[in-house]
């Protein structure tokens, strides 16, 4: 069976790190027989290599031509040192520091060329935010090499064929697939583990692109589909989801199985686990997804399972977005006049501005929805424009803004066959002061949410999440 584990920053972050990593690698492949490892950029707090990079770029694109070259005098620092921690008098030391240099000179002509032109394109941007992938998987393997694993370096460039679209890229699966087929399974085959850069790929023709945010964890959902893994596994610094922020409730626990539905919910609603988008190779192939903490290997962690596999058990977890403002439009000229919403959301679409959560009465005479409170004020002019006629015929009454307030969301696919969800919850909530001003409902009845008061977000989550435990306990 094939296993294809991604590694995040800090499990990659430091020499101990690798050390650690390299020993979860080895006991995996004798578990699984075939392992697949997808790489990202070294980062340990506070210093991360992509965001170094990416200073570096961007300081550069500004005209501060003295940033990028600390910057790359740092990413020297930080490789360096892990190489002669890991690999002092190794053979494999000489070549590593070779290929390290060779990369961040690279950076240092790019950068340079960017401060000539005056100017950072998605192209070139893509071109340096993917360094750091390509550094760290080959430190990852030479180590590997050094304590007797055959592994080797593979840049995804060679395997991700994407779109051209930089920044963001979308693989094109059939080609990605026969490259994949062709280039990682004669290295399996010869039990030699293949140590690939997540985040990047190439267009057709080899030009570097990235894949966006959650990129890493992407490359690995991608490679898992190619590859027709039976599990993919994502190594992190957390033991699998939570069921809500421990930062705001103490009791907050890891759970242990969510379908690709509830997880989607809770990455929309500022979760932090998987971005929607890396999942959808595993949902496609019913690949189960594992997420797993590098510094607790032991624990079970959580794995996300299809939606079929769903069973009740109401409130799996909660979540909770901060800094937004909840925009109203209301009127009695508004009750049956078609176009009212598609106009309003035009508006802001024009903003650039994304809509969180959007609730309209059953009258028809107010509409509201939930948006990043810093862009509040852009939006209510837009839409002031977008409706000045009606707004002086006094068929839309006002337009305003209720702000600061978060959007706090229940997820649970079992909500849908367990009576009383609703009810619980807005007790809980009713009984500790919290003053709910909009609610929104999707009609798969995976999650609830809920506009409160920004001042009531804690306590919304933290009485919400008791219901999780009252009823894991009462189970």
């Amino acid at each position: 069976m094939t296993l294809v584990m991604k590694f995040g920053g800090t499990s990659v972050g430091s020499a101990q790190a690798m050390r650690e990593t390299a020993d979860l690698i080895q006991n995996c492949l004798a578990d699984w027989g075939q392992v697949v490892v997808v790489a990202s950029a070294m980062g340990t707090k506070p210093v991360k290599v992509t965001d170094l990079l990416l200073q570096g770029a961007n300081t550069a694109a500004a005209g501060d031509g003295t940033t990028y070259l600390q910057t790359a005098a740092d990413l020297r620092q930080i490789h360096h040192q892990t190489i002669n921690d890991l690999l002092a008098d190794s053979p494999e030391q000489e070549a590593v520091t070779a290929d390290i240099e060779r990369f961040i000179e690279r950076f240092e002509d790019l950068c340079r060329a960017v401060l000539v032109l005056g100017e950072l394109s998605p192209r070139a941007l893509d071109a340096i935010g993917g360094m750091g992938e390509q550094m760290s998987v080959r430190l990852l393997a030479a180590y590997l090499r050094h304590i007797g694993q055959p592994a080797e370096a593979i840049d995804a460039t060679e395997l991700i064929v994407t779109d051209d679209v930089f920044l963001s890229a979308t693989p094109l699966m059939a080609a990605t697939t026969e490259k994949v087929e062709g280039r990682i399974r004669p290295l399996l085959a010869q039990n030699i583990i293949p140590i690939i850069t997540g985040f990047i790929g190439a267009t057709a023709d080899g030009v570097t692109t990235t894949l966006g945010r959650g990129g890493s964890d992407f490359s690995g959902a991608i490679l898992g589909q190619a590859l027709a893994a039976a599990e993919v596994w994502i190594w992190t610094d957390v033991d699998g989801v939570m069921s809500a922020d421990p930062r705001l409730v103490e009791t907050a626990r890891s759970i242990s199985r969510l379908t690709y539905r509830e997880v989607s919910e809770l990455a929309y609603y500022g979760a932090r686990v998987l971005h929607p988008k890396t999942m959808r190779p595993c949902i496609s192939h019913n690949i189960p997804l594992r997420i797993k903490n590098t510094f607790n290997p032991d624990h079970p962690g959580t794995v996300i399972v299809p939606d079929e596999q769903a069973v009740n058990g109401g409130i799996k977890a909660v979540t909770a977005i901060e800094n937004l403002s909840l925009v109203t439009i209301e009127g009695k000229g508004m009750i049956g006049v078609p176009g009212i919403a598609a106009r309003a959301f035009g508006a802001v679409a024009r903003t650039n501005v994304s809509v969180l959560l959007i609730s309209q009465a059953s009258s028809e005479q107010s509409i509201c929805f939930a948006a990043p409170e810093a862009a509040t004020d852009g939006v209510i002019a837009a839409l002031e424009e977008a409706f000045a006629e009606e707004l002086t015929r006094q068929d839309i009454d006002s337009i305003w803004a209720w702000r600061p307030v978060s959007i706090v969301t229940i997820v649970g696919a079992g909500m849908r066959g367990t009576p009383g969800i609703a009810g619980r919850i807005f007790t809980a909530l009713g009984e500790n002061q919290v003053n709910v001003v909009a609610i929104a409902q999707g009609s798969s009845e995976c999650s609830i949410s809920l506009v409160a008061d920004a001042e009531d977000t804690a306590v919304a989550v933290s009485h919400i999440h008791n219901l999780i435990v009252t009823t894991s306990k009462s189970g």
